[in-house]
């Protein structure tokens, strides 16, 4: 057991555009047990969602989801990230690992069951490090994906 993090990328497929309606249809046929299951305009198939991003017990970032994109609420439930809140992370990361004597201050660790060490370590910055690379992908997707944030713990 412990704190699993979850970023996906998720892409709304609209029955009303020609190239969304394709991609559906195409997903449906890879799963036969769709097949014909449709709503009243066509394809049941909606959303596409990708785990772009997986950590394990990074408690300082998971924190920092809790308080800047959660609002507080730490439930494990599913919540939207906008790629402002991921520039800004990814932002407080770069910084982090620049002045690591101040990460207490910049991006504190938190305490939790299962989240693992508050010690500002080997693992805490590859952690950071981790999340940078993990932005830097997510943000390369086009426009049309959203992002989502999950914990389990």
């Amino acid at each position: 057991m412990g704190l699993d993090m979850y970023l996906y990328a998720k892409q709304y497929l609209a029955d009303y555009c020609p190239e969304d309606k394709e991609k559906a249809e195409a997903i449906q046929k890879l799963f036969p047990e769709l097949a014909g299951v449709k709503n009243q305009y066509g394809s049941a198939v909606k959303y596409v969602t990708a785990e772009v991003g997986y950590w394990r017990k990074a408690n300082a970032v998971h924190d920092w989801f809790v308080k800047n994109v959660q609002k507080g609420v730490d439930n494990c439930g599913s919540y939207y990230v906008s790629r402002e809140n991921l520039n800004e992370l990814r932002a407080l990361c770069d910084t982090t690992l620049k002045n690591r004597d101040n990460a207490s201050e910049t991006l504190p660790t938190a305490s939790g069951f299962f989240f693992g060490g508050t010690e500002y370590d080997e693992w805490y910055f590859n952690s950071l490090e981790n999340t940078i690379e993990i932005i830097d992908a997510a943000l390369k997707l086009p426009d049309s994906w959203d992002f989502e944030y999950q914990s389990s713990w």
